[in-house]
């Protein structure tokens, strides 16, 4: 299979944003991997479904395993995936703390590292993150301190990333 075309990586790609992002690629002829807890495959041979929880390393490892074994390249990944709770901060649970860093922090890291390791093989890549404007500007009444603890992070980590790599692609 020709490897020239483009591909490009989605987390959280079975509902809203994530699945409007897999069209869009799609729109635009690039081939896409598409990965969610409860994706599945359609009859597009250009969408790769990897199902999987984004936190466990085993489903990045194998989401950009299966990207390079079928389309030979990954030149975008959009970190989309994550987690949302709103609650007032004495009232989160551990289960809720660990839930959050789980999928948001844990998530991004597993996958943006394997993904960069295949973008830095091939000398160029793009690496985006979807996280929330409430990172950078609290609203009165919407409760986000677990959402500014990993999305502010994953923010951060994302422009650490492109000063780390700009000059290798």
């Amino acid at each position: 299979m020709s490897n020239e075309r483009k591909v490009a990586i989605v987390t959280g790609a079975s509902q809203g944003i994530g699945a409007a992002l897999v069209k869009g690629f799609r729109d635009r002829n690039y081939r896409v991997v598409a990965t969610s807890r409860s994706i599945t495959q359609g009859s597009d041979p250009d969408i790769l479904a990897v199902p999987g929880d984004i936190a466990d390393p085993a489903t990045a490892e194998t989401v950009v395993r299966e990207a390079m074994a079928r389309f030979g390249r990954v030149d975008t990944l959009v970190n989309n995936a994550g987690i949302f709770i709103a609650k007032p901060f004495i009232d989160y649970t551990a289960e809720d703390f660990q839930a959050k860093i789980a999928t948001n922090l844990a998530g991004f890291f597993h996958i943006t590292q394997q993904a960069a390791r295949a973008m830095l093989a091939q000398g160029s890549g793009h690496i985006v993150s979807i996280t929330t404007s409430l990172t950078d500007q609290a609203v009165a009444g919407v409760p986000t301190v677990l959402a500014n603890l990993t999305k502010g992070g994953i923010n951060s980590a994302t422009k650490a990333l492109a000063i780390e790599y700009a000059t290798q692609g």
